[in-house]
């Protein structure tokens, strides 16, 4: 995993809650979000749901980033476990395949039986590893990484929580494998919601790599300013 200073995960953890969050429609705003998370405090009118989407990925996050520091490649159990702790206190079968059959509103296609996830999860996490281990540079991981989000939100594995769920797993696999990861704001949502409904991966490429561009910048940005408060100290 790719070293991240600690201010830079905190502004992530805001970014990636705020941003994923208000993609599923989530209302608070960016401003309550820092409130939520790194203040510690629950501004007024905040229901209770739209509080617990933004407030558990601090835990999910905190998950993720202890599993790659352990060095453990993406597995079902990490799947199951980063939903586990997108969806506490909002889902009952948080952390559990679904087992009934469900729909994206809106969407053209059938998302997978229930019956049928488990075998295709599986199949998904041993083709995306395979993929990442047979890459030769970073751009074709970032292509397999967002080809194969497009097959995870299709096959829309949990009851509820899917796309949360998956954006973090585009992160997981991105850390994983040294890359900085990809924050899709909200305001690409029409165009980031037809390219998974064309099932264009190209298209989807083409949309978010200038976003990592960015965060390599954005990461180097608060590496800097950790290097310079480190030196002021040395200096008191």
């Amino acid at each position: 995993m790719m070293y991240l200073p600690r201010e830079y995960i905190d502004d992530l953890l805001v970014r990636i809650a705020y941003h994923s969050s208000a993609i599923e429609g989530n209302t608070i705003s960016l401003a309550d979000t820092v409130t939520i998370l790194l203040h510690e405090t629950i501004p007024g009118k905040v229901s209770k749901r739209e509080f617990y989407e933004i407030e558990n990925h601090k835990q999910a996050l905190e998950y993720v980033i202890k599993q790659l520091e352990n060095n453990e490649p993406l597995s079902l159990n990490i799947v199951r476990g980063i939903h586990e702790q997108l969806m506490d206190h909002l889902n009952f079968d948080r952390g559990m395949w679904k087992t009934h059959d469900n729909a994206i509103v809106g969407a053209d296609f059938n998302t997978a039986s229930a019956h049928d996830v488990p075998y295709l999860m599986k199949q998904w996490v041993d083709n995306l590893n395979y993929r990442l281990e047979q890459s030769k540079t970073d751009q074709e991981k970032i292509k397999h990484i967002l080809e194969m989000h497009i097959d995870f939100e299709r096959i829309h594995p949990f009851s509820d929580g899917n796309g949360r769920t998956g954006r973090l797993l585009i992160i997981y696999s991105l850390l994983e494998h040294d890359i900085s990861p990809i924050i899709i704001p909200v305001d690409l949502k029409s165009d980031y919601i037809r390219f998974l409904a064309k099932k264009d991966s190209q298209g989807l490429y083409n949309l978010l790599y200038p976003i990592i561009l960015e965060e390599s910048k954005r990461i180097k940005a608060f590496e800097n300013k950790e290097k310079t408060s480190i030196g002021s100290d040395d200096i008191e």
